[in-house]
């Protein structure tokens, strides 16, 4: 093992246009009425938006410097064999899938990838099925190519989610579905799914001749002795799975806007070639090679590291939120936790806890359906934040319900 990271270090993001910090107004609020926070903005406790209060790793920091000490940041491509190769390695040691490397492309994030193959993959009429509680951008590229979103409800067995495959395959045989969008590891709940679960579902699928895309964004943070399987390394056979991945969410390098596509169809990637600029920045580049060839001793830390954070906070909720349903997710740095014995159905939970607590969340009407009552915390910060966030967090809920 290389250094000792510190992610108990407090980092004060003020003045670098952090959206956790600085941008949360219009996204987390809109057109709300009734913001009334009475803390000011440097005590406000972050715990929203998917990026961490943790520094990423000193190799790609060192990695970034050596780049920009070069002094030229030129017209850049991807298609350099180190990179790739660095890649190829990560996901072939992580996860024993071997990748065809001819089949990777670049994007400048997930994000940006549905929008565009919603578009490739919905033949006339089609519609988008999900599952929800749902990342809400799924529902947004959907309504922005103007595709019918087909929701199925996730099953919740106090805190455990499972998949609806009868109303799935139901959903599939009644609403011309053409693609199916995968969270896995899942966001909000965090499920890993099982190689069961997902075969069952993707057999559905490519019985019906449905594209799946696998959004696998946060297959790097799991909980310790936790298995994460890639999608399209049981079926490496099909040419229907797309998969996404991408540095930002494991080394907190989401400003990077860089992400790995695999698209086996042949079809699909000349098009999505076609329509794209083989270009990146070169600083992005940078990162993430440095990110999959050396990052794995920090990506170690950071997880055992989360893995206490999460016993903690539910150690936490147990004394001072006995009524709160919540598990340890397998995956991701999230908390989904159901707070619906303390609030009404219609309680906006994301103004709630800012004017009342100071801490910025996302409350469950910010995921798609399914979700009334929760909230998601992002625990990827000190444990001082945690612990301070969730005695606000309790101390709210405990004061409204005296």
């Amino acid at each position: 093992m290389g250094m000792k990271y510190d992610f108990d270090k407090i980092i004060d993001r003020t003045g670098t246009h952090a959206m956790s910090l600085e941008g949360y107004e219009d996204y987390l609020f809109g057109e709300t009425e009734g913001l009334d926070i009475k803390y000011p903005p440097e005590d406000m406790i972050r715990m929203w938006v998917a990026d961490m209060e943790f520094e990423t790793s000193v190799a790609i920091v060192n990695s970034l410097r050596q780049r920009i000490d070069h002094g030229i940041f030129g017209y850049t491509q991807r298609k350099g064999a180190a990179y790739i190769s660095a890649f190829a390695q990560w996901t072939k040691e992580r996860y024993d899938w071997s990748l065809n490397t001819d089949h990777l492309v670049s994007a400048k994030g997930v994000i940006p990838v549905l929008y565009k193959l919603i578009n490739y993959t919905c033949k006339p009429h089609g519609s988008v099925l999900i599952t929800t509680p749902s990342y809400a951008f799924f529902k947004h590229a959907a309504d922005y190519n103007k595709v019918p979103l087909i929701k199925s409800d996730l099953i919740n067995n106090r805190g455990h989610y499972t998949m609806d495959y009868e109303d799935i395959a139901y959903k599939i045989a009644h609403h011309n579905v053409s693609l199916f969008i995968l969270c896995h590891p899942h966001n909000p709940t965090g499920r890993v799914w099982m190689e069961d679960e997902l075969k069952k579902l993707t057999d559905l699928c490519l019985e019906n001749d449905v594209f799946i895309i696998a959004d696998e964004i946060h297959c790097d943070i799991v909980r310790n002795g936790v298995r994460f399987r890639p999608l399209a390394s049981l079926y490496p056979d099909s040419d229907k799975i797309i998969t996404c991945m991408a540095p930002s969410k494991t080394f907190n390098l989401a400003g990077f806007m860089f992400a790995n596509v695999v698209i086996p169809n042949n079809t699909l990637r000349e098009r999505w070639n076609s329509d794209h600029l083989p270009i990146e920045n070169p600083l992005s580049l940078t990162a993430a090679h440095a990110a999959y060839a050396a990052g794995h001793d920090w990506l170690h830390q950071m997880n055992l590291y989360l893995d206490k954070n999460f016993v903690f906070a539910s150690d936490y909720l147990k004394v001072h939120l006995p009524q709160a349903i919540h598990s340890i997710p397998a995956a991701t740095y999230l908390m989904w936790i159901d707070l619906s014995a303390y609030f009404q159905k219609e309680e906006n939970l994301t103004l709630f806890f800012a004017n009342k607590a100071g801490v910025l969340l996302e409350g469950g009407d910010m995921f798609v359906d399914n979700a009334d009552g929760f909230i998601r915390l992002n625990l990827a910060c000190p444990r001082s934040k945690v612990e301070e966030g969730l005695k606000r967090i309790c101390a709210a809920i405990n004061a409204k319900s005296s």
